[in-house]
């Protein structure tokens, strides 16, 4: 069975290579799921109006950082693309009234194809990447994820691509154990889902304990309401893990049913 979505954590770009506790748990997640189709929102790729990879070419893969070690430049993720998913994906955001344009041209991204590779290294099932906007309110976020409910029935798995906590500036160099604030910050929004108290949720900014410090912008933390909204109704998100890198970098992980 297919889980109706997922919000991963892409955390810094050497998950692509390195050998970490994280990097196995998403290749042993990835051995019971194997969809037909995967749509993922990525916190790397901003536009205004939701945006959808519409081409069935291999994607180029795009490395969108630097200071990086070589041999994380030569990973290639040769995914192809669907316009077929892509247009039920325009489809059903046209239906429920949220402006989508499509994209023929750009590639992927590393908030994609880091979690991917380790997921599905043969880039075997096609894959449309889909913009986000940091912009709009968490329950717009939430509605774009509501309209796509229910694509696990056609076997496509939808994943909200960011990070819960992602400040790079209080990053902990060396520090293997979190930071208390941070750890605060998770334990709240999972106390927040086990209640199914959506409108705290979408109000975290001003309620949540170091918001301030856990978002300091909020591109990496939309796709966790992107994926909430993707989930079946009634369902609760079941954390499937838990971690935090560099003192702060939060790798939590939810999926739904």
């Amino acid at each position: 069975m297919i889980p109706s979505s997922m919000f991963l954590a892409h955390g810094s770009p050497m998950l692509a290579i390195e050998d970490t506790e994280y990097a196995r748990f998403l290749g042993r997640l990835a051995k019971g799921i194997r969809p037909k189709a995967i749509v993922i929102f990525t916190a790397h790729w901003e536009s205004e109006i939701t945006t959808v990879s519409s081409s069935d070419e291999v994607y180029e893969t795009i490395y969108d950082f630097g200071g990086f070690p070589d041999e994380l430049y030569e990973v290639r993720y040769n995914a192809r693309g669907s316009s077929i998913v892509a247009g039920l994906v325009t489809d059903r955001l046209k239906a429920a009234g949220i402006p989508v344009r499509q994209d023929t041209q750009r590639g992927l991204d590393h908030g994609s194809w880091t979690l991917l590779h380790r997921m599905y290294p043969e880039a075997d099932i096609p894959v449309v990447q889909v913009s986000v906007n940091p912009y709009l309110a968490p329950k717009d976020q939430f509605r774009i994820g509501e309209a796509l409910r229910g694509l696990n029935r056609e076997e496509i798995l939808v994943i909200g691509s960011g990070v819960t906590v992602h400040n790079l500036r209080m990053l902990r160099w060396g520090q293997s154990t979190p930071e208390a604030w941070a750890v605060e910050f998770d334990d709240w929004l999972l106390a927040r889902l086990e209640e199914q108290d959506y409108e705290s949720l979408f109000r975290y900014a001003e309620l949540a304990p170091h918001a301030r410090q856990a978002v300091p912008r909020a591109e990496h933390f939309v796709p966790f309401f992107i994926a909430l909204g993707a989930g079946a109704e009634g369902s609760e998100p079941e954390v499937i893990h838990r971690s935090y890198d560099l003192g702060t970098l939060s790798y939590l992980s939810l999926q739904q049913a």
